[in-house]
């Protein structure tokens, strides 16, 4: 390619970026006036709340390798073959017992991990129920029905 071309095709390409950053997004609803806002429903907090304590559940039964098969010391079936290796020269045995370990420290970030988000969720779920209700019960329409959006936007323009 020659200097000059590669020249040109710099120079092309700066143009292009000068033109700014443009996100990707979907258009909004028609109906919806625009806003973008987020909108999270409680049972959608609630259902991956569901999920994240599954998963911790599933994960602290399945994956803790290291009391699986645990003897009356405590040590399961894996340290327990780590300890065997060992004890007869094979170095494996000491690769074995920092592969359980490390699966151990990093299988309890993930469950507290796990832990967090099913409490947070939870909490959020109760707590912006709360704030929903009050909020409902502070905007009533004149007649004491619910006080419909297109009335609420009235007060943010």
């Amino acid at each position: 390619m020659a200097w000059d071309e590669w020249e040109q095709l710099k120079t092309a390409a700066a143009e292009r970026s000068a033109a700014g950053m443009q996100l990707n997004h979907i258009p909004p609803d028609p109906g919806s006036g625009g806003t973008g806002d987020l909108v999270v429903n409680q049972d959608d907090l609630g259902a991956v709340g569901h999920d994240a304590h599954t998963l911790f559940e599933d994960l602290r039964v399945g994956a803790d390798i290291a009391g699986a098969g645990a003897d009356k010391e405590g040590a399961g079936t894996t340290q327990q073959a780590a300890a065997s290796l060992q004890s007869h020269g094979f170095t494996s045995g000491g690769a074995l017992k920092t592969t359980v370990d490390v699966w151990t420290s990093q299988l309890k970030t993930v469950l507290q991990a796990c832990a967090h988000i099913s409490d947070h969720l939870d909490f959020s779920k109760k707590l912006h129920a709360e704030d929903d209700a009050k909020i409902g019960a502070v905007l009533l329409a004149d007649n004491g029905s619910a006080l419909p959006v297109s009335e609420i936007s009235k007060y943010f323009r």
